[in-house]
């Protein structure tokens, strides 16, 4: 039988009851194809009327000019789609490890993703990476093993790697018929029927019965698939045991149950350049993943009385939303993504910034298509849009009813690794780099700026070399500056390995009024955490242990402050100190000397004299390396990853080359790409993130200390 796929362009449609809208990403390591697949989930939605491509440059979701320049994303792209009866709000994240905020972010506000892999390459790094992301905000996924016509695609080998590698648990919906370039079509285990895609032919499909040398393979898969719902379901378990039929209904209704659970994975395939595989996708993303009504209400904090509060996914319930993203458009201004939990909200309108305690103007409120914008009127509970006319919203904060306030919690995003000096080129760029700079910064939580107080030096911060050339070349496209760039230089840090007290008095006498301030802390080291985890933040881990009130409680604050101040610069090689915590004991105060500022300088004297006794170190961040090389390179490879510092973990085979995982310090592996290059004639490739903190060789530590 041949059915013809019908595209209804139908972008025009508003009104989807929260039940049938799916707030869905894309998440994958680089080149799984997410982009790609995007595209024909745009064209066959009717969002689109011609397919672009990423090699080209002229796909509709890589908009920005370093992204089509490179084939890959850089910054995380909304849409908004149709399929069949059901809106679906998408987000097309990057791959790269560089731009992971951008997932990060994307994560916080979904309900649910579909995780693409490469059938050849598998479960890689990034994969993951994103894949515990996903997994620490509690997002239902799906899985999509795309690029079945490629040589050496193995979709069974795919599927053990999310078992091992993810701890997933795959529920396999589909199976392939055919590889590589014999890749013709998918069998559907739940319809039981098989799906032909004609050559060359994005219109048609055939649905035919399961081919007779696929047989027995579908009816073996059919019934683990049953027996794996059947574990959790009992009404499945009493029809499988009394040998009754079970419906595809009866299966689907199962495997939604378990998928907004967390307890499976249902796994689809295809292959998304040759236009196979995506309806079945888009029909499984409407089946299995969840509407915002299926989420729990959101928790937050009110700020008044500091109790926990939840709102529900409603638009009877006052509103609460969460800007996720923030984004400076050259003909439009500042733009702020926003996801509403609960309640509505009208353009031309007010609202609260509970973050800020700022009354905010709605100027304009958007439907998001990559760079290109809708007005509407009204965005309701469960959306996902943009607002254009937020002064003082940044990244993070929750925009609420002042009358009835509430904080969600913010986006917690991992620290940069990699720091440059930079300097404007001419006078004219002088005074615009600062702007400019500051911008940036706003629009990307990992990119960090300050001065050097010591040599006067602006000095940023990226997440790696390819993040820090994008930011570049935006500075010169978009703002128009010129800049000279350092050498890369890498994010030591410092830290305390024993407790130490520290006591200092600040007195000041002068011809009025003096300055007094004597304060006594205890510092003491905590366990170093992993520095890809977003949810550890460089901050300071501050107690008052004080008893009674020798120091008025108006004070505290300000010990706090010159502490964290004192912890910017350490006192070996004038690092940043982390993984501390600092007890405040005591101290002495006088009754009209002392001061807010008297006491922040004598804690801040107070902490260098405990960490100066408690034994510090130098830390660097080290970083999880996957290198895909053909066998013959392996030995070249490993010998020149262990020449700096590296250390191989394992060595797997994946299709025809061979994969080697370890970890190895970030200095050394400046310039990796070009030295990997050079011992593999170009044929191997790699991936990094960063992995954790520990304490530098000797040998490199006295280098840094003389430098």
């Amino acid at each position: 039988m041949n059915q013809t796929l019908v595209i209804e362009r139908n972008e025009m449609k508003t009104e989807y009851s929260l039940s049938r809208t799916r707030n869905i990403g894309l998440i994958a390591h680089i080149d799984a194809g997410k982009t790609t697949t995007t595209e024909r989930i745009l064209y066959y939605t009717g969002k689109i009327y011609r397919l672009g491509d990423v090699d080209e440059g002229t796909t509709a979701m890589d908009w920005m000019e370093q992204e089509k320049e490179r084939g890959i994303t850089i910054t995380s792209a909304a849409t908004t789609c149709f399929w069949k009866d059901y809106r679906l709000n998408l987000i097309d994240t990057p791959g790269h490890i560089d731009f992971t905020a951008e997932v990060e972010r994307s994560l916080r506000v979904l309900d649910g993703a579909i995780g693409i892999f490469c059938a050849v390459g598998g479960v890689q790094a990034q994969s993951e990476t994103v894949w515990f992301q996903a997994r620490r905000y509690d997002v239902p996924r799906i899985a999509y093993i795309n690029k079945m016509d490629r040589i050496g695609a193995d979709f069974f080998g795919t599927i053990e790697m999310m078992r091992s590698r993810l701890l997933a648990n795959p529920l396999i919906l589909q199976i392939p018929i055919g590889s590589e370039k014999n890749f013709l079509g998918i069998v559907d285990l739940v319809e039981e029927r098989a799906i032909i895609y004609k050559q060359d032919d994005m219109m048609h499909f055939e649905t035919s019965p399961i081919p007779f040398d696929l047989e027995m393979k579908a009816k073996e898969y059919r019934q683990k698939l049953i027996e794996q719902l059947a574990e959790r379901d009992a009404n499945l378990m009493q029809r499988y045991l009394d040998n009754r039929r079970i419906s595809p209904e009866m299966l689907k209704k199962a495997i939604r149950k378990e998928t907004l659970k967390g307890k499976i994975l249902p796994v689809f395939c295809g292959s998304s350049l040759k236009n196979k595989g995506i309806q079945l996708l888009l029909d499984g993303v409407c089946d299995f993943l969840p509407s915002p009504l299926e989420k729990p209400s959101i928790q937050g904090i009110n700020p008044v009385t500091n109790l926990k509060e939840e709102r529900k996914t409603s638009d009877e319930e006052k509103f609460a939303g969460l800007i996720f993203k923030t984004l400076n458009q050259p003909c439009i201004g500042k733009l702020a993504y926003i996801r509403t939990y609960s309640g509505s909200l009208k353009s031309s309108s007010y609202i609260y910034n509970g973050n800020k305690r700022e009354t905010e103007r709605v100027l304009r409120l958007l439907r998001v298509h990559a760079n290109k914008f809708e007005d509407l009127k009204e965005i309701h509970a469960g959306e996902i849009a943009a607002i254009i006319g937020l002064k003082f919203t940044t990244t993070g904060d929750t925009l609420c009813s002042e009358d009835f306030p509430i904080l969600l919690e913010r986006i917690h995003f991992p620290i940069p690794v990699v720091s440059v000096a930079i300097e404007p080129k001419t006078k004219s760029d002088q005074e615009k780099i600062g702007f400019s700079l500051a911008k940036l910064a706003e629009e990307d939580p990992t990119f960090k700026v300050k001065v050097d107080r010591e040599t006067g030096q602006t000095i940023i911060s990226t997440m790696g070399e390819l993040h820090l050339e994008v930011l570049i070349d935006r500075l010169v496209r978009e703002f128009k500056v010129e800049a000279r760039i350092g050498k890369p230089e890498v994010a030591y840090r410092e830290t305390s390995t024993r407790t130490a007290t520290g006591e200092a008095k600040f007195i000041k006498q002068t011809g009025g009024k003096g300055q007094y301030g004597h304060v006594q802390l205890e510092i003491e080291p905590v366990k170093l955490t992993d520095i890809a985890d977003p949810q550890w933040k460089e901050n300071l881990e501050f107690e008052n242990k004080m008893r009674g009130d020798a120091i008025p409680h108006q004070f505290i604050s300000a010990i706090r402050k010159g502490t964290a101040k004192a912890m910017e610069c350490g006192e070996l090689g004038g690092f940043p100190v982390l993984s501390l915590k600092v007890s405040l004991l005591g101290g002495s105060s006088h009754p009209v000397d002392s001061s807010e500022l008297a006491f922040e300088i004598a804690a801040a004297m107070a902490f260098k004299d405990a960490y100066r006794k408690s034994k510090p170190i130098i830390l660097e961040p080290i970083m999880k390396i996957e290198i895909i090389t053909p066998e013959e390179f392996m030995g070249e490879v490993i010998g020149d990853l262990n020449s700096r510092r590296g250390r191989i973990e394992k060595t797997e085979i994946r299709g025809r080359n061979i994969a080697v995982g370890g970890f190895a310090p970030l200095a050394p592996l400046f310039g990796y790409a070009t030295a990997l290059r050079s011992i593999t004639q170009g044929r191997a490739s790699y991936s990094m993130e960063p992995s954790r903190y520990e304490m530098v060789p000797k040998s490199v530590r006295e280098k840094l200390i003389v430098k």
